[in-house]
């Protein structure tokens, strides 16, 4: 349950060429705690709520609780949420044995491509293609739940 991943700028639009797997994303918050958030996320036809603990190791690893909930409890849920709703296309990229998630968001956070790599382990030793960026693991202001109340257009 304890979740580590690292965070990326991405500096083109190769990967979208490269990936095997698209999928729109819905998510938004009940709470703005970055030490103990709450998601509900809506990708297709599938529903989840996720609790996110608060980030350790430069930002590389935290706690992360998820569940698969029926599709009606998710749109009841979101609802009930705080805040802007988070829309976003995730392109998923192999790429020397680690997948790459993509994230290219919309709305109020047009024109922002974050990629993300989950890890095994915090050592873990990456090899990335060209097309990504300036390391962003840590960076509050590039967290999801940070783009609800700050979006990328208001930079």
């Amino acid at each position: 349950m304890i979740e580590i991943e690292r965070k990326f700028l991405v500096n083109t639009e190769k990967y979208k060429a490269l990936a095997f797997k698209v999928k729109l994303f819905t998510q938004a918050y009940f709470n703005k705690n970055p030490a103990k958030s709450v998601r509900i996320r809506i990708v297709e036809n599938e529903g989840f709520i996720t609790i996110k603990g608060i980030s350790k190791n430069s930002g590389r690893s935290r706690f992360e609780w998820e569940k698969k909930i029926p599709i009606d409890e998710a749109l009841a849920l979101m609802n009930l949420c705080e805040g802007e709703v988070i829309l976003k296309n995730r392109y998923f990229v192999k790429y020397n044995e680690v997948i790459i998630e993509v994230d290219e968001f919309l709305n109020n956070n047009l024109g922002l491509v974050v990629a993300e790599v989950e890890l095994k382990t915090i050592e873990q030793k990456l090899v990335l293609p060209t097309w990504i960026g300036k390391e962003i693991t840590g960076d509050n202001k590039y967290y999801n739940l940070n783009l609800i109340s700050n979006p990328f257009k208001s930079w």
